[in-house]
């Protein structure tokens, strides 16, 4: 029930700002770690899904309906697919290169100050563009670079936190996501005006909000005698997990997967949810106003739930709690269509979505198959967030089309998220 792999003793994990020896580099931490190295960890998060989610949301859309009026959700489409193959490439990849990074800053803080600044380098591009093909390519530079940062963010956790923290932790992180959202949307909206100032402002935020946990928390270097030899194919070969010899990490990742896939198709069409079915007059400030909702009902829930999580030593339980909630939303928005039950029910989503954030990460860093591969590992697993992304729209416009609208669309979001809820039961190495 930990990190590494149960051939690795268990031994003392260094202090998180003062020096280690080369083997408890890789053993399960038992030091707890303290406020200022969550609060640093937790904005640098805050970069990377600021800088993710406010372009996705409101910043491509506008330069893209500026640029292909005619062609705009097939250009939107385009580009926010080509970022997301992107990101499924670069994020495994950048996890395994910083497993094996043996510089005198440590294995994680080059990735994530190095992947903020090409992030920012990428968003600047992205700005200056006046073609769908530039911007198509700023933004692969930008998820390229962000995806770095990403590998880098989501492994010190693994690294660093001792499993009664691991939770609580976890959903100071996880919370940035909903977090990133609204407050890069009210940046954009509110305090910056026009697309181009707009990428700007995020690209130095971004590295920004990096600095404090890079600069400030140490962490130790891997000795160069513990990286492996580089063979080409054995790095190629990593990338496969194999579920027969590792099912807990198989079904944690298809588990997953399939929440996070009902809960994409969940959001993906709230804009034309809002205007088609609840006939709200501006559904744009109502998508602001669920997500402010969501967001607020996540923080209720995730770090006392988190906390709760660690001290009874559970996680299973509470992801199926979360499946079964995060289900009701989805059933209410397919079975009323109006605005107070929209509000309800993000309300409800958010309250699942931050138990989730807490507990799903904690319980994922539980079954990685080797210490020596956490970030590569937890690389693979985000896979299993941003592949829904990709897949959600080829999903939901055909239910949409042809079973049922709307209500078909959010009752098949609450059978994929109750699938996924179930399917963690199956993981045997983790309470």
């Amino acid at each position: 029930m930990s990190g590494a792999s149960a051939a690795e003793p268990a031994s003392p994990s260094p202090s998180p700002t003062g020096p280690a020896s080369a083997a408890a580099l890789l053993d399960e931490p038992t030091v707890p770690v303290g406020p200022g190295w969550t609060t640093g960890l937790s904005l640098a998060t805050l970069a990377v899904f600021m800088a993710f989610m406010t372009p996705i949301q409101i910043l491509l859309p506008l330069q893209l309906e500026r640029i292909a009026p005619q062609d705009k959700s097939a250009a939107l489409s385009l580009v926010t697919g080509l970022g997301a193959l992107v990101a499924v490439l670069v994020n495994p990849l950048a996890g395994a290169w910083s497993d094996r990074t043996t510089s005198r800053f440590g294995r994680r803080r080059p990735w994530i100050l190095g992947g903020a600044l090409a992030g920012a380098a990428g968003l600047a591009f992205t700005a200056v563009q006046h073609t769908v093909a530039g911007v198509a390519v700023g933004w692969c530079l930008a998820q390229a670079g962000l995806n770095a940062m990403l590998a880098g963010v989501t492994t010190p956790v693994a690294d660093r936190v001792p499993l009664s923290q691991r939770a609580q932790v976890s959903g100071w992180t996880g919370l940035m996501q909903s977090i990133g959202l609204v407050l890069g949307a009210l940046i954009t909206t509110l305090l910056v005006t026009g697309v181009g100032s707009g990428y700007v402002t995020l690209a130095v935020l971004t590295v920004a909000l990096a600095l404090p946990f890079t600069l400030r928390h140490t962490e130790p270097a891997l000795p160069r005698e513990l990286r492996p030899a580089f063979d080409a194919r054995a790095f190629a070969r990593s990338f496969w997990v194999s579920p027969r010899r590792h099912p807990d990490f198989g079904w944690a990742w298809l588990s997953r997967f399939l929440i996070n896939l009902g809960n994409a198709l969940g959001t993906l069409y709230l804009f034309y949810f809002l205007a088609d079915a609840v006939r709200y007059a501006d559904p744009g400030t109502g998508v602001l106003i669920l997500t402010g909702v969501y967001t607020l009902s996540a923080a209720a829930t995730a770090i006392p739930v988190g906390r709760l999580s660690d001290r009874a030593g559970r996680r299973r339980t509470f992801v199926v709690v979360c499946s079964l909630v995060m289900a009701a939303a989805a059933l209410l928005l397919a079975l009323l269509h109006t605005w107070p039950s929209a509000l309800l029910a993000a309300a409800v989503l958010g309250a699942g979505y931050g138990i989730y954030l807490a507990v799903d990460q904690a319980l994922v860093t539980q079954v990685l198959p080797r210490a020596a591969d956490r970030a590569k590992d937890l690389g693979v697993i985000n896979i299993a967030n941003s592949g829904p992304q990709v897949l959600a729209p080829a999903l939901a416009a055909p239910v949409i089309a042809h079973l049922g609208g709307y209500t078909g669309l959010y009752a098949a979001a609450a059978l994929v998220i109750l699938l996924g809820g179930l399917l963690v039961t199956r993981i045997r190495g983790v309470a």
